[in-house]
């Protein structure tokens, strides 16, 4: 059976969060530092090659932009992605920057029918300071997932200490969220069927409990972080 992801197509682009989608349709976020990988993730995942764009100049793209999930004639999505800006682009003038803060960062604390987040960590850097103070901004019933990209860089045993060292500060932030750890690359494909597992996960409670009137019910907190494991382990 077709993934849900699969069906993405773009809705609309939102400048201000007055011009976001309404109707509260589930909305998955991805965000995460320029140059992360955060647009090949997205493609990945949709299996899309060209559906969310990065920008050529980290820092250019300051808009949210949705793409629709579910069938194309349906009245309404079945769910949203919310492709944020990038953030930590060392050359951006100040106002972009707090122009920054006035979208993402009040989107992901304000935003009610955001269900989930994607964090996008470069595997290689790790949790940086731009990462826990995008982390500030979040909702602390929303489930996260992170996912360590570029991890084909790494050798095996290099992945596992680098998925240690992410979960232990992962662990000394005190999240109140609930907070899932993944090794991913668009590029060899590893960790892309556990990360597109999660996600529909997600939709598909988000999308019953939205039918049914109700708030999504809130999803177990994990008392350790759990490490979304691979389907063939190392």
């Amino acid at each position: 059976m077709a993934s849900l992801l699969q069906t993405a197509r773009f809705a609309t682009t939102a400048a201000k969060l007055a011009q976001l989608p309404r109707g509260g349709v589930p909305e998955i976020a991805f965000v995460g530092r320029s140059n992360a990988g955060k647009s090949s993730a997205i493609n990945a995942l949709c299996q899309r090659r060209r559906l969310a764009f990065a920008s050529k100049t980290p820092g250019r793209t300051q808009a949210l932009n949705c793409f629709a999930l579910g069938p194309e004639r349906a009245p309404r999505p079945v769910a949203m992605i919310v492709d944020t800006p990038g953030y930590g682009f060392a050359s951006a003038p100040l106002a972009v920057k707090r122009g920054w803060d006035q979208l993402a960062g009040r989107y992901l604390q304000l935003r009610q029918a955001l269900y989930a987040v994607v964090l996008v960590l470069d595997v290689r850097r790790g949790l940086t300071d731009l990462d826990r103070a995008l982390l500030r901004w979040m909702q602390p019933d929303v489930p996260i997932l992170a996912l360590l990209t570029k991890s084909d860089k790494l050798g095996r045993a290099q992945q596992r200490q680098a998925l240690d060292a992410v979960e232990a500060e992962l662990r000394a932030a005190r999240l109140p969220n609930p907070v899932s750890l993944l090794a991913f690359s668009s590029t060899s494909g590893l960790g892309v069927e556990q990360a597109r597992a999660w996600l529909e996960a997600i939709v598909a409670e988000a999308g019953a409990a939205v039918a049914e009137g109700e708030p999504a019910p809130e999803p177990e907190t994990l008392a350790d972080i759990d490490r979304v494991r691979p389907a063939n382990p190392p």
